[in-house]
């Protein structure tokens, strides 16, 4: 009884003295970040997104940090929203959204001259309507009035190819899909604000 009791304690002190964990052995840190241009549609018209990201890299491969990307060029409301803004001005009013959240990339063989990258960003975004055609009108002059505006909750997967430019610099391109939910704006619905982009990454860092 003495020598099964002894061998129980031999095999539990090997099966729980041994950690496993997610990333073992010597581990090598770096980090990276840099500018992003996002060619998308938005209310089924073209727009450009322009923000970045950016993180902490662990062993040349697993990267956890942070994005975020803002509507930059024109793209008008409908009928519904301009009716809803006639109190305020006559002008048109153009829509104006933003999203950033947490991003986890998973690098494969970064080491190659070119390689690929899968990301995805989780997180969240706030749209609202804006009058940018004259220079004379001032929104912030409004910021009390009540206009509309509303948050979302936003997803995006992302793959891309990527070029080592130097050891310091690589360019990547890429595919991603946003996925809007929880929009609740007049002229507006989650479709609008969902849609796939064409992406273009300039990384700076230690890779």
């Amino acid at each position: 009884m003495k020598k099964l009791f002894l061998i129980l304690m031999i095999l539990s002190a090997s099966l729980f003295g041994q950690e496993e964990t997610l990333i073992s052995g010597q581990v090598e840190h770096g980090g990276f970040g840099g500018p992003v241009l996002k060619m998308t549609s938005v209310k089924n018209e073209f727009g450009v997104l322009v923000g970045g990201y950016g993180g902490w890299l662990i062993n040349h491969t697993f990267m956890i940090g942070g994005g975020g990307y803002g509507l930059v060029n024109k793209i008008k409301g409908n009928d519904a929203a301009q009716l809803a803004y006639q109190v305020y001005t006559d002008r048109p009013v153009n829509i104006e959204f933003g999203y950033g959240g947490v991003v986890f990339e998973y690098i494969h063989n970064s080491n190659s001259l070119i390689h690929f990258a899968f990301s995805a960003l989780i997180g969240a975004g706030g749209v609202t309507y804006n009058e940018r055609d004259y220079d004379d009108w001032n929104w912030g002059e409004h910021r009390d009035d009540g206009r509309p505006n509303d948050a979302f909750f936003v997803a995006e997967p992302e793959i891309k190819a990527e070029l080592n430019v130097a050891s310091f610099f690589r360019v990547n391109v890429g595919g991603s899909y946003r996925f809007v939910s929880g929009v609740n704006i007049i002229g507006l619905k989650n479709s609008d604000l969902s849609g796939p982009s064409a992406n273009i990454t300039f990384k700076f860092g230690k890779f």
